[in-house]
């Protein structure tokens, strides 16, 4: 599908409807599934995790792997030697169209839109990696299609499925800090890259199908380090930066548990623009209109990079005189601050990523993540055991499992449930879709630094003319 197509079909749903999360279950006129045959558009690397997860369901059968990198694809087939293997996702998927049944797409971002749409054009359900899309035209479209044609969608937000935040969603929708009225949110991961262009080119490894990588984006030469296999997130052209990486995991639960919209308005705090690299340091302030559990507005504050969140005095915790006493220090290496095990932190410790509800009646935090959330009213820890008790019981709610193998299979296993009939999925493309413009229009802020952005939901634009432009980008054939 290209630009023209994408941009049409996100017109014709100028304006999102919200759906119940776990809308779509199956689609009706087809025959109920007893196992589930899988093709993967992506095994390595965060491909590789989710075709873990996928296959550990007892009724899935991998059936197809698809890799743009030769390497991937063999650690992938001694897995499932009797999955196929494709270099090429339309030429897999016209070929074994037949013989599949759901599709996982967990490729860099700017191929997310082009295999997803693919495949649900073909009427298969599709569990893609987060964020949703590169730009704020496919999420829409990709909503619009999901729904006009009943399919069970899911986004790759594993922690949605997990305890903790559920807890805290569930808390929050109780009125245990009563209506909230700002929410600040950070991590300090680096997926930005201030630095400049490369030049020159490298020879391209005879493993890889560089064009393929390279798919509906521009054509550009490849330089070792900076685009595959692990730097691309950094870059305008394949990723959305830290924002749209972790971002998306600590901004879900506030989100939903708020039942928030898209913003009326957006700021990024950063450099100046090169064209190549997101910033590496970002403060995104959006505001949004009011829910049912928010004040008349609500304002949404957002810090990554190194060093982050910024001082405030909402940050402070109990037992702590100052921010710089609150702060988390740690000698963890940039893979084990990219990874999303657990770390538990002390009393007064803010942790390293995570997310602080500001409301009328105090004040909680939410650490990223496997960690319970806390009150904190007048600057001391209130004891919710109590609240946590009846929100448990009143919602079935099992107890925690602090372990990230055991909890992290369930939302992969809730798609797979859900297309079989027997679960509905919680991060629909009906969600997922609202929660990835709400990301985007935060990483087009940050192409006009400083600058309040005014965003029409209704119309899908900008009032900045010039920010428009960035809405939807321009897909090469290839």
């Amino acid at each position: 599908m290209n630009k023209r197509d994408f941009i049409k079909n996100a017109a014709a749903l100028s304006t999102f409807v919200l759906l119940p999360s776990g809308l779509w279950s199956c689609k009706k006129e087809e025959t109920k599934l007893t196992r589930l045959r899988t093709a993967h558009i992506g095994v390595g690397n965060m491909g590789a995790e989710d075709l873990k997860a996928i296959s550990s369901h007892s009724k899935v059968d991998v059936t197809v792997l698809c890799d743009v990198d030769a390497n991937n694809l063999a650690e992938a087939k001694k897995l499932h030697p009797n999955a196929k293997t494709y270099t090429d996702y339309r030429v897999m998927l016209k070929e074994m169209g037949d013989e599949i049944d759901a599709v996982v797409v967990s490729t860099p971002d700017h191929t997310h839109a082009p295999a997803s749409m693919m495949a649900m054009e073909m009427n298969k359900p599709v569990y893609c990696q987060k964020p949703l899309t590169h730009y704020v035209s496919e999420a829409r479209a990709m909503h619009k299609l999901a729904a006009e044609k009943g399919l069970v969608t899911q986004m790759g937000i594993q922690v949605h499925s997990f305890y903790d935040y559920k807890l805290a969603t569930l808390l929050i929708q109780s009125g245990i800090i009563g209506k909230v009225h700002t929410v600040r949110a950070w991590s300090p991961k680096d997926w930005g890259y201030d630095g400049d262009e490369p030049t020159g080119s490298d020879p391209i490894p005879e493993s890889l199908d560089w064009n393929l990588w390279l798919g509906t984006s521009a054509e550009r030469p490849y330089k070792e380090g900076f685009y595959h296999p692990g730097n691309w997130r950094k870059l305008v052209d394949y990723g959305c930066g830290t924002l749209g990486d972790m971002g998306v995991h600590i901004f879900d639960t506030p989100y939903n548990a708020l039942d928030l919209q898209v913003p009326m308005t957006i700021k990024n705090e950063c450099r100046e623009p090169n064209g190549f690299g997101f910033p590496q340091n970002n403060i995104v302030t959006y505001e949004f209109p009011q829910t049912n559990y928010t004040t008349e507005t609500l304002k949404w504050i957002w810090y990554d990079g190194p060093g982050a969140p910024k001082d405030h005095v909402d940050l402070i915790l109990p037992g702590s005189e100052n921010m710089t006493d609150s702060k988390e220090t740690s000698d963890d290496s940039m893979e084990d601050k990219m990874s999303l095990e657990t770390k538990t932190t002390g009393e007064g410790t803010l942790p390293d990523q995570g997310a602080m509800f500001i409301g009328e009646k105090g004040r909680l935090l939410l650490p990223h993540f496997m960690q319970l959330p806390k009150k904190i009213v007048d600057g001391e820890y209130v004891d919710i055991s109590a609240e946590i008790a009846a929100v448990e019981k009143a919602n079935n709610m099992d107890k925690p499992i602090r372990d990230y193998d055991l909890e992290g299979p369930k939302h992969y296993h809730q798609f797979v449930d859900a297309c079989l009939g027997t679960d509905k999925t919680t991060a629909p493309f009906s969600y997922a879709s609202r929660l990835t413009e709400t990301i985007l229009l935060g990483v087009i802020a940050g192409r006009f630094p400083n600058q309040v952005l005014h965003w029409d939901s209704e119309n899908a634009k900008f009032a900045e003319e010039e920010a428009n432009a960035f809405l939807a980008g321009d897909y090469r054939n290839f």
